[in-house]
């Protein structure tokens, strides 16, 4: 069976963009369809300013809504990635395997690195050498395909070039996973800014809708969703990208064709109205489930213990070979 890998990054609270470009597949085809490993990546959030509490607070939540939105451990293995140690054992190797010039091309530790000293902050090692964590995240599973967006497509390949690399040096180890773009995945944009991505760590909330969110908060962010000129409703991501955003918003959440409503609605207020209510009945039984599982943490422990231990039985052989193909001593 196909195996794939995919996680989520704790440095934020997870967004409608998170969930219908990513977890709503993941609940409703990965998990059915393939070996599939999904981790809440909380090393990843250690490359930039933090702090340690809020960290573990959105490591748990990020945890507990995967739970509410639809994952199943009993088909998907679910756990948190610093309770694996093979991820850091492995990203070492990998770190003697990439070179300092390819990391420093990765466009998100160029932008990432730029934000981080006009903050007046140190940029951090790790976020340069994050990426190689990142494919040690995938090729200690034996990874066939990454789903992912186009903003980690790069890092994706540097895990297939890391692969390919330490094969031909030291003996085939790896699989040499591929991305994969799914195509029911949703283009989500910032209600306030519909020409950028809706972010989980956005500076200005106002224009992302949380999975936790309260009916009323998602209808208001809904309805003071930007606009463009003129009155027609018409899809055209180019020239009237906020309408297209509602459109593409109202497609995902009812299953429909954003081209095909564009022609239901005269204005945008009812376009808005609409979209709100699809995205407060869409996201309800999310938040419900949330309430639930919040309220039992003992469940959640024993799901992500449960999913560690199944992570480690996978990973651990894959690693200590790779630990000897590069030349370290067995253990006694």
């Amino acid at each position: 069976m196909t195996r794939i890998f995919s996680g989520v990054k704790p440095t934020g609270h997870l967004t409608l963009g998170n969930y219908l470009g990513a977890v709503r597949r993941w609940v409703e085809v990965d998990q059915y369809r393939a070996e599939a490993l999904f981790s809440v990546v909380d090393l990843h959030a250690l490359t930039v300013e933090h702090d340690p509490a809020r960290v573990r607070r959105l490591s748990r939540q990020a945890a507990t809504l995967l739970l509410a939105a639809g994952l199943d451990p009993k088909r998907c293995t679910l756990f948190v990635q610093s309770h694996v140690d093979e991820h850091a054992r492995l990203s070492y190797l990998l770190e003697c395997t990439a070179t300092d010039g390819e990391l420093r091309r990765m466009i998100q530790y160029k932008e990432k690195s730029v934000q981080a000293r006009a903050a007046g902050q140190s940029v951090r090692l790790s976020l340069l050498t994050y990426p190689v964590l990142m494919a040690a995240d995938i090729l200690a599973y034996g990874t066939d395909e990454v789903p992912v967006g186009e903003d980690q497509t790069q890092h994706v390949e540097l895990t297939r070039d890391l692969a390919v690399r330490f094969n031909q040096r030291y003996g085939h180890t790896f699989t040499v996973p591929r991305a994969t773009r799914p195509e029911v995945a949703a283009r989500v944009m910032d209600l306030q800014d519909p020409t950028s991505k809706m972010g989980k760590s956005h500076a200005n909330g106002s224009g992302i809708v949380y999975l936790l969110d309260d009916a009323e908060t998602v209808r208001r962010k809904v309805m003071r969703a930007v606009t463009d000129s003129g009155r027609d409703v018409e899809y055209d991501r180019e020239g009237r990208p906020g309408v297209a955003n509602l459109l593409d918003l109202m497609a995902a959440a009812t299953g429909g064709n954003p081209e095909a409503l564009a022609g239901v609605y005269q204005t945008y207020g009812s376009l808005k109205k609409d979209t709100a209510d699809a995205v407060v009945e869409l996201l309800r039984p999310v938040r419900e489930r949330h309430a639930e599982l919040a309220a039992d943490p003992g469940y959640v422990d024993q799901v992500l213990r449960d999913g560690a231990l199944r992570a480690r039985e996978t990973a651990r052989p894959l690693v200590d070979r790779a630990y000897r193909a590069i030349g370290l001593l067995p253990a006694g």
